[in-house]
């Protein structure tokens, strides 16, 4: 076996201002070559969790005292440290998940957007003064104690902060639990976020969530939940909750469409939008396109210029500059997506494979996939229901705009879609029907998404919003003080 030298060993367990070190170790192993090690980290128990909560509860009671103003300038200080240390923190994700370098940075760039955006919001928590007949009445938000964050592993950094930010600001503490798959670079960060802040405000358990997840969501100490996952999870996750009636704000899956209305053209540009909107970090982000619905008599014409324009497509490396797509991040996903592929093959689905490997991997010793268009579909196949969160585009075609609007939203997800239609008005009325939490017109995702757009799912694709300030009121509750106007 050819290993990297392996990383000095990190601490995956941080408790009341201090590593703790533990006996479980786990190797870590680039996505693009399992021979290659790339580091090592420890890991927690129950026990740690336990510890954490009790940390995070203790440094509770002053955290929520300080002034807002200081609690922003430790969101500035980490996304200064982000910055700095760019270039490494992002090599480092690419070995560990397996992006490409570009979509590494773009990871933690975003990340610095977010903090960045919270650090200016001094006037989030200002109080509202509401006077009648009856007398005045002050509405305060005030942080909700002790919350627990579970990170996926897809888009770690970005999607940590989303939810760590906007907690820390609001003056609650709490106890966060990285991937198990692709766990260094965000660790490395919360590690020194977590030294910056007063003991006990951010504590660190990394652990599988069958070992640790039931004590993160079910202690009675803890007071609100953020989770970004799977919807199965998030199931799981809210039976738990309910003994002791947690605030939850949940980010969970998709299974999202792009819908080419009859008046869009084919051109060149919506393929380009389209290949990136699918594609980036090989599928394998919450709103990537999943399903396209195209009028049957742009369908044809369609498959032709998408298998054109993926001709020169090359799937390897993400270290790779000429590399346009790296691996699947783990084995347990890899596997997912070939049993669906295997399932769709057996219904009699036409699977087009697009692109080409790099001459420098081999591809059965990565978790790789050739990016895949999948034809002669049925709405109702599982490669169109189910999230695939892979390298996968099932195309529909469809008659009537009417029914392309029942096709799309015959599902039991609704995170994001997207609409595309030189008429921005009939778009936007076509939009207003979706049943989604984001509809993007003539986009999908890429240039769309910003700090201050709320983000959320309808139906099992979530719970609460994240972004902007909507994800501050998730992680407050509203207090009504109330004085009568005759005493």
């Amino acid at each position: 076996m050819n290993n990297y030298p392996v990383m000095e060993k990190l601490d995956g367990v941080f408790i009341n201002g201090k590593k703790v070190s533990t006996n479980q170790i786990l190797d870590l192993y680039n996505p693009a070559n399992i021979d290659e090690r790339v580091g090592k980290i420890s890991t927690g128990e129950v026990s740690h969790v336990k510890q954490s909560i009790e940390a995070a509860e203790e440094a509770w009671k002053t955290w929520k005292e300080v002034p807002i103003e200081k609690r922003l300038a430790y969101l500035s200080e980490v996304a200064n440290y982000i910055e700095s240390n760019l270039s490494s923190l992002s090599e480092l994700l690419v070995l560990e998940h397996g992006k490409t370098l570009e979509e590494s940075s773009m990871d933690l760039k975003a990340a610095v957007g977010v903090l960045r955006y919270y650090a200016s919001l001094n006037h989030a928590l200002d109080e509202e003064v509401v006077e009648n007949e009856q007398g005045k009445m002050v509405l305060k938000r005030q942080p909700v104690g002790v919350v627990s964050v579970i990170v996926p592993w897809n888009f770690p950094i970005i999607l940590s902060f989303l939810m760590l930010a906007p907690s820390i600001l609001a003056g609650n503490t709490v106890v966060i639990k990285p991937p198990s798959f692709a766990p260094m670079t965000l660790t490395k960060i919360l590690t020194h976020f977590a030294e910056q802040l007063p003991k006990g405000v951010l504590n660190i358990v990394l652990g599988s969530g069958s070992t640790i997840g039931k004590e993160m969501t079910e202690h009675p100490r803890v007071r609100k939940i953020a989770f970004t996952g799977s919807t199965e999870t998030g199931r799981t996750i809210m039976k738990g909750a309910s003994n002791t009636i947690k605030k939850l704000s949940m980010e969970l899956g998709g299974n999202d469409a792009a819908v080419f209305l009859k008046d869009q053209p084919i051109t060149d540009k919506l393929i380009e939008d389209c290949i990136k909107a699918t594609f980036t970090a090989c599928g394998q982000i919450c709103y990537s396109i999943k399903r396209v619905y195209v009028p049957s008599e742009n369908y044809e014409l369609f498959i032709k210029k998408f298998t054109e324009a993926m001709e020169n497509f090359k799937v390897g490396s993400g270290l790779d500059p000429d590399v346009d797509m790296g691996p699947i991040n783990n084995k347990p996903q890899y596997d997912s997506i070939l049993r669906l592929l295997e399932k769709t093959k057996k219904r009699g689905s036409e699977i087009k494979e697009l692109g080409t490997y790099s001459s420098s991997i081999k591809p059965e010793r990565g978790y790789f996939l050739l990016p895949m268009l999948v034809t002669n579909v049925s709405n109702t196949d599982p490669i169109v229901q189910e999230e695939q969160f892979g390298p996968i585009l099932p195309v529909v075609k469809y008659s009537t705009e009417e029914e392309a609007l029942e096709l799309v939203n015959n599902t039991e997800f609704g995170l994001a879609n997207s609409v595309w239609s030189p008429n921005e008005e009939k778009a936007f009325e076509f939009a207003s029907h979706l049943q989604s939490g984001s509809v993007f017109i003539n986009t999908h995702r890429v240039g769309a998404s910003a700090a201050n757009m709320p983000f959320g799912g309808f139906k099992q694709s979530g719970i609460g919003r994240s972004h902007g300030m909507e994800a501050i009121y998730e992680h407050t509750e509203l207090q009504a003080i109330i004085r009568r106007s005759d005493m």
